[in-house]
């Protein structure tokens, strides 16, 4: 619950502000750390109540964000910049919780769905030279912030956990959907296996690519900043790649109650390859070209079944408006998965043209869709 602003204003008073604070309220749509705007006489800031129960260890959380945007600044990369307390710390704790705050980067807008595929090209293309930028950075200096983020086979043992307890008694509401993730066991392995056999590279990612995790400039609508680092840590590009797709190539809200506006764009699904491949061709190995569109439904399928488990459980990880919301975000992450199944061949042979280097004529794009 949004805290009353004589508690906020003494938050406040323990970081380095320039000018004097005017206002503070509730910011962004955030599903897991309460944020706040904080407007002084001289300049804007973004005060952010850390979620410890998702993120208990915030001193090494904190850590890795101060590490990883000292190493972007010093390669002339846009990107948070970390306003220390009085005391010179990067964060504040006390009886209420963590507290971090951001210099507010003026000028820009995100996205909570594509507005073009020019926008989403440039975002594929932003993710695409993030993880260049960090292929130079000692990924060995970074701690796990949430053990087995994207393990998606360790993801389907909490499922089946708080499926076997259903202690509300909500599995007789989404029998369809616990169907539906149970079918695909199979598949959940697959880029776990490659990272573990090395067949698939090690990398350092975001692991939360979603298009509003991107500020673009206001005017021109090009990428300027990537935000949201608290999930920063090793893994595949794959996880990258697959939850930009997830979130950005769908038609709708993650949240769409009607799922007939629910659906999965692989005209989206081209420009963002585009952008994100463009940028990596010279590091991206044959098997994960091969693995990308596996990518982007293992990360929909794996997020469907997060929703679906916080929803089983009770609703203790993602932030919910009403008590079926998690049970709706997981029914739209389905819909999805069934149309990029139907739709695999199409995008196979999209990344067969990327990876070509070809963007392929109008009248190739069109029977590709």
């Amino acid at each position: 619950m949004p805290m009353d602003d004589a508690a906020l204003f003494q938050v406040i008073s323990h970081f380095r502000l320039q000018g004097t604070v005017r206002s503070v309220g509730p910011y962004g749509d955030g599903h897991i750390n309460e944020t706040y705007l904080v407007v002084t006489n001289e300049r804007r800031y973004i005060l952010q109540k850390m979620n410890t129960s998702i993120f208990p260890d915030t001193k090494h959380l904190m850590r890795n964000i101060e590490l990883v945007t000292a190493f972007m600044r010093a390669e002339g990369k846009e990107t948070l910049d970390i306003v220390r307390t009085t005391d010179g710390a990067t964060y504040f704790e006390d009886p209420t919780g963590a507290w971090r705050v951001y210099k507010f980067i003026e000028h820009t807008i995100s996205y909570n769905m594509v507005p073009d595929a020019s926008v989403f090209r440039d975002a594929g293309a932003a993710f695409g030279d993030f993880q260049n930028d960090l292929a130079r950075f000692d990924a060995s200096q970074l701690t796990e912030t949430i053990a087995h983020f994207h393990d998606t086979p360790h993801r389907f043992e909490d499922f089946k956990a708080a499926l076997n307890d259903d202690r509300l008694g909500r599995a007789t509401f989404c029998r369809p959907e616990i169907d539906f993730y149970l079918a695909h066991a199979d598949v959940y392995p697959v880029i776990m296996d490659g990272l573990g056999d090395g067949s698939l590279p090690l990398r350092v990612t975001h692991n939360d690519t979603k298009l509003n995790n991107i500020l673009m400039d206001a005017t021109t609508h090009k990428a300027r900043a990537i935000i949201d680092l608290d999930t920063i840590m090793p893994g595949s590009m794959l996880f990258d790649f697959g939850d930009s797709i997830r979130f950005g190539a769908s038609t709708a809200l993650e949240d769409e109650k009607d799922l007939d506006k629910v659906h999965f764009s692989t005209d989206l699904f081209r420009a963002y390859a585009e952008g994100f491949v463009g940028k990596l061709r010279p590091s991206i190995t044959e098997r994960e070209a091969e693995l990308l569109p596996l990518g982007a439904r293992m990360m929909t399928l794996e997020c469907g079944m997060r929703f679906l488990t916080d929803y089983l459980v009770g609703d203790t990880y993602f932030a919910i408006d009403y008590p079926e919301h998690n049970l709706v975000r997981c029914r739209t992450q389905v819909k999805l998965v069934q149309e990029m199944e139907a739709k695999d061949a199409q995008t196979k042979a999209i990344v067969e043209d990327v990876m070509g280097g070809a963007d392929g004529s109008e009248a190739d794009k069109k029977e590709l869709r």
